[in-house]
C-alpha cells in the first residue's frame, strides 16, 4: 500500500455563542479548523483534523493545508501509511513545530492502519483500560451570572464535574466563580482554568481567595515561558497544580516533573499527535504524576481521536480529573455521519476500524472555507 495524495479541506464551524469559550488567552466564536484525508492505491483513506487556534498554537487552516501540500505530501507521496513511526519521524525533520498541523496526518495514518487490521484504534494502542471516559464541562470565562447560568444548564445536560475559565481579571475571576458555584450548589466538582492568564503573586492571591468555593484543581495558573513559575504556585497553594500550554512534548514533561511545578499533566491529541501524548503520558506515569486529556473544542474526527487515546491509555486518570471530550455541546455539527458516543459526563470511543467515523460529505461542502 502506498499513498498517492492528501487531501486538505478548511473548514469553518460556528460555535454556539451562548457557550463559546473565553479565557486566559482569549477566545473565538468559529473553529476555522482543516480537515485531512490521506488517499492510498488501495481504496482505504485515513481522516485527520487540524484543530487550529492561531490564538493558541500559531497555527491556522492556511498554514497548515500549506505546509502539507508544499512540504509534507511530496515527502509522503509514495511512502506505506502503516510505517507511521518511520513517516512522523521524516515530518517531525522536515518541519519545526506546527504541532496540530502534524497531528492531522498522524491521525490519518493511525486511522488507514486500524482499517488496515480491521480494529478499532484503541485495540491498537493496546485495549481498554476503561469502559468510558469521565468527561467534565468548561464553562466561559464570561460576566457572572451568565457563566453561572451557563454552568446551571451543564448541571441539567447532566455533567457533575466542571472548570471555570479564569485568568482574565482576579476581582472578576473570583466573582465567576462564587456565582458558578452558587449555581451549581455543593455536590459538583469544580476546577478553574487560568489558560496562563495570572502572575504568580496573581496566581497565589486569587487561589488563596477561591478556597472558599471548594474548587479542587487549578489548570495553568501562570503563562507558558517559565516552569518555575508554576512550581511557585503549586509551592505556595495547595490545590492540584494542572499543566497545559507548557507541557507538549516528553522532554517539557520531564523538566515540570523535575521542577516539582505539576500534579496533572493536560494532554491533547492536538500537541503532535496519538503518540507523542502517550508519550507525554508514560513521563507522568514514570513520575508518579497522573494525566487528563485537554481539549481545543475539536470536531468529530479529532473527538474520535481522543476518545480511543482516553480510552486506553492507564495514566489518563479521568475519575479524578475528568477529560475535556464535550464539543457536542458546544456545535450543532461535528461533520460525522453518525454522532460520536459522547454524553453529559461520558464518552466512549467508535467501535469501526481505525478513528471509526466517516464524513457526512454534505455537511463539509456547507462548512467549507474555500467554496464557491
Amino acid at each position: 500500500m502506498k499513498i498517492t495524495r492528501i487531501e486538505t479541506i478548511p473548514v469553518n464551524v460556528p460555535i454556539n455563542p451562548e457557550r463559546a469559550i473565553r479565557g486566559g488567552r482569549g477566545g473565538h466564536t468559529e473553529s476555522p479548523f482543516l480537515l485531512v484525508r490521506i488517499h492510498t492505491n488501495e481504496g482505504i483513506e485515513g481522516l485527520g483534523e487540524v484543530s487550529c487556534t492561531p490564538i493558541w498554537s500559531g497555527e491556522d487552516q492556511f498554514t497548515a493545508a500549506h505546509l502539507i501540500q508544499r512540504l509534507l505530501a511530496p515527502l509522503l507521496r509514495g511512502q506505506d501509511p502503516t510505517a507511521i513511526e518511520r513517516l512522523m519521524a521524516a515530518v517531525n525533520a522536515a518541519v519545526a513545530n506546527n504541532p496540530f498541523t502534524k497531528s492531522a496526518i498522524e491521525m490519518a495514518l493511525w486511522d488507514i492502519l486500524g482499517k488496515v487490521a480491521g480494529l478499532p484504534l484503541y485495540r491498537l494502542l493496546g485495549g481498554p483500560v476503561r469502559d468510558e471516559i469521565k468527561t467534565k464541562f468548561s464553562v466561559s470565562g464570561l460576566a457572572p451570572a451568565r457563566a453561572a447560568a451557563i454552568a446551571a444548564w451543564a448541571v441539567e445536560q447532566g455533567f457533575d464535574t466542571m472548570k471555570v475559565k479564569v485568568g482574565l481579571e482576579p476581582a472578576e475571576d473570583i466573582a465567576r466563580v462564587a456565582a458558578v458555584r452558587d449555581a451549581v450548589g455543593p455536590d459538583v466538582r469544580l476546577g478553574v482554568d487560568a489558560n496562563g492568564g495570572w502572575s504568580v503573586r496573581a496566581a497565589v492571591q486569587t487561589i488563596h481567595q477561591l478556597y472558599q468555593y471548594d474548587i479542587y484543581f487549578v489548570e495553568q495558573p501562570t503563562p507558558d515561558q517559565d516552569v518555575t513559575w508554576l512550581a511557585d504556585v503549586r509551592r505556595r497553594t495547595h490545590l492540584p497544580v494542572m499543566a497545559d500550554e507548557i507541557v507538549y512534548s516528553p522532554q517539557d514533561a520531564m523538566a515540570v516533573a523535575r521542577a516539582q511545578a505539576a500534579d496533572v499533566f493536560s494532554i491533547y491529541v492536538g500537541k503532535g499527535g496519538i503518540s507523542p501524548a502517550r508519550n507525554v503520558a508514560a513521563v507522568a506515569q514514570g513520575a508518579g504524576l497522573v494525566c487528563t486529556l485537554g481539549s481545543n473544542l475539536e470536531l468529530g474526527i479529532g473527538n474520535a481521536a481522543m476518545c480511543h487515546l482516553a480510552v486506553s491509555t492507564f495514566a489518563i486518570d479521568a475519575d479524578t480529573f475528568p477529560c475535556d471530550i464535550l464539543s457536542p455541546f458546544f456545535y450543532e455539527t461535528d461533520l460525522l455521519q453518525d454522532p460520536l458516543p459522547i454524553r453529559a459526563g461520558w464518552a466512549s470511543p467508535p467501535t469501526g476500524p481505525g478513528l471509526g467515523v466517516q464524513l457526512d460529505e454534505d455537511k463539509v461542502a456547507f462548512y467549507r472555507a474555500d467554496k464557491g
